[in-house]
């Protein structure tokens, strides 16, 4: 099985997973809001959309199961992240949620895929920031909607030759 798992406060999170689903074949669409995270369990290849809140937090419905996902066994599963922020008025922990997710995957053995270039951005610091890339596909649509479709896709170019 593989699928797409997110979470949205404010629509953007939900939408980018969306375009995301549109570039890619046989993926199901999980809104862990209404359907948790168990489903991860059944998953060979999973995608995971993380919007930043607050000082570098998890979006409240990651935060809510976020427990489950440190309990969970990543062995021998392919992961793809995908995070939203503000590099302008959060610079300073721009896309952070998408590098402790990052973190704990790794330490739950998960196979990561889709690092990402920090080229094109301006940020002051980012957890999401591993050797020199981002942990995975990063997204403003604050101050850079007009890229958005752009790095969808060829993102998605990149991660479907990695299934």
């Amino acid at each position: 099985m593989k699928a797409i798992f997110y979470a949205t406060s404010t629509g953007n999170t939900e939408e980018v997973a969306n375009k995301i689903n549109d570039n890619l074949e046989g993926f199901d669409l999980v809104d862990i809001a209404s359907d948790g995270v168990d489903k991860m369990n059944d998953c060979e290849v999973i995608i995971m959309g993380i919007s930043t809140w607050g000082e570098g937090e998890l979006q409240d419905d990651w935060e809510d199961c976020f427990d489950d996902i440190k309990e969970m066994d990543f062995s021998g599963k392919k992961v793809a992240l995908f995070g939203l922020g503000d590099q302008e008025s959060y610079g300073h922990e721009f896309v952070d949620a998408l590098g402790i997710m990052y973190e704990t995957l790794i330490e739950n053995k998960a196979e990561i895929i889709g690092k990402t270039s920090t080229d094109g951005y301006e940020y002051e610091y980012s957890r999401a920031e591993v050797d020199g890339e981002f942990a995975g596909l990063v997204i403003d649509e604050d101050n850079q909607s007009d890229l958005t479709d752009e790095r969808v896709e060829n993102w998605c170019n990149k991660i479907t030759a990695l299934f």
